[in-house]
């Protein structure tokens, strides 16, 4: 009885795979079915954030597998170069490929037929699994994936599928009831709330409550700032991958048991904000967003962002579902917040002044400043 989904799975549990997510694709919803029942699975909104948040798993000691789309595959190089690739994390990316065998969808043709090339231009490794049999090369190269932190996509044609005899039945979509925002009255500021500090003072004043803690830090100037006023092993400096903070520290968060603390801007926030949504929906308690807002990408020159005009980032939570979103920007308000116990997922806007503190780069390797985190989080 050919049963190449069961086939696959059983590989992934060989080599211990125990963290996957994936995007829906129609020519692979039997093996996605079969993955969600079997591992940790995350639902995503866009395969980029799939790529932080494998990450940050990998970073916790998971071994993360992704599932996508080959037109996904578009979405993910930068953040699978500047950041899987940079920091020498393993990832297996099992690739549902259209546009090559019997398809019918004229707009898969291009990515498809091209994706060969396009991993092999970017230095990915590669496998094509045209037939049930090719499913086998999995087992050969799943260890040098984990065993040698490489990123490995496994090109999954249509026809290794055509004559399964794998059945599952649809599990039902289970989507957790809303409540009402919950926050404390007496901390709050309106959204229109006026900025009193910058991004350094901010840091400066948080910097003493973030001891002991995992703390992922936005790229550029935050990571910059952060490590002048408050170096610890802990701390994930994002040296790229703009919009990837939220997603790594939601990895670590589903993965660890450590209070994790993302540091992240207006800038980064609105490149990827469907995140959010994500961590709504999955609400790791022991992971708290500080999204600090000063309407503008401060690493590339203060050009303006839309939440100085019209976005409100703290609606933006709450939109997707955020249970507990807070608004403070004076240093008092600031100081309260993170005084207090936070019981379960937060995320605290803090609107900022635009611009930078002139403080010298991070000294410290990116291999070493991922070794640092990763024991961290072994302890």
């Amino acid at each position: 009885m050919p049963n190449p989904e069961e086939e696959l799975v059983a590989l992934l549990k060989k080599h211990g795979v125990d963290f996957t997510s994936s995007l829906p694709c129609e020519k692979i919803k039997t093996l996605l079915e079969l993955v969600a029942r079997t591992f940790h699975h995350v639902p995503l909104t866009r395969e980029e954030e799939g790529v932080g948040i494998s990450a940050g798993a990998a970073l916790s000691g998971r071994r993360p597998a992704m599932f996508v789309q080959s037109s996904g595959i578009g979405n993910m190089i930068n953040a699978l170069l500047s950041l899987t690739g940079f920091y020498n994390l393993p990832l297996a990316l099992f690739v549902s490929r259209r546009g090559v065998y019997k398809e019918k969808i004229e707009a898969q043709f291009p990515m498809g037929r091209l994706l060969p090339a396009i991993l092999a231009g970017a230095g990915i490794g590669w496998t094509e699994i045209n037939r049930p049999e090719n499913i086998a090369a999995i087992d050969r190269i799943l260890p040098e994936v984990y065993g040698e932190n490489r990123i490995h996509a496994f090109l999954l044609s249509p026809a290794v599928w055509e004559n399964s005899e794998c059945e599952v039945r649809n599990a039902e979509c289970k989507i957790k009831n809303t409540k009402p925002k919950t926050s404390d009255a007496s901390l709050l500021t309106p959204h229109s709330s006026q900025p009193h500090l910058t991004r350094y003072d901010i840091i400066k004043i948080i910097a003493q409550y973030l001891e002991g803690k995992a703390v992922v830090s936005n790229l550029g100037w935050p990571s910059k700032e952060l490590y002048a006023l408050k170096h610890q092993p802990s701390n994930f400096y994002m040296l790229g991958s703009m919009g990837m903070a939220t997603p790594v520290g939601l990895g670590i968060a589903l993965t660890s048991k450590k209070e994790v603390i993302v540091i992240d801007g207006d800038g980064s926030l609105l490149m990827n904000p469907g995140t959010l949504a994500t961590a709504a929906a999955l609400a790791p308690r022991n992971l708290t967003i500080i999204a600090i807002d000063n309407s503008a990408y401060g690493s590339t020159g203060n050009q303006p962002t839309l939440t100085g005009t019209c976005v409100d980032l703290d609606a933006v939570a709450e939109g997707f579902g955020f249970r507990n979103t807070i608004n403070v920007s004076s240093e008092e308000q600031i100081v309260e917040v993170m005084k207090k116990t936070r019981e379960g997922l937060t995320f605290i806007h803090v609107p900022a002044i635009p611009g930078n503190k002139d403080v010298p780069n991070i000294p410290i390797h990116h291999l070493e400043i991922k070794r640092q985190v990763q024991e961290f989080l072994k302890a």
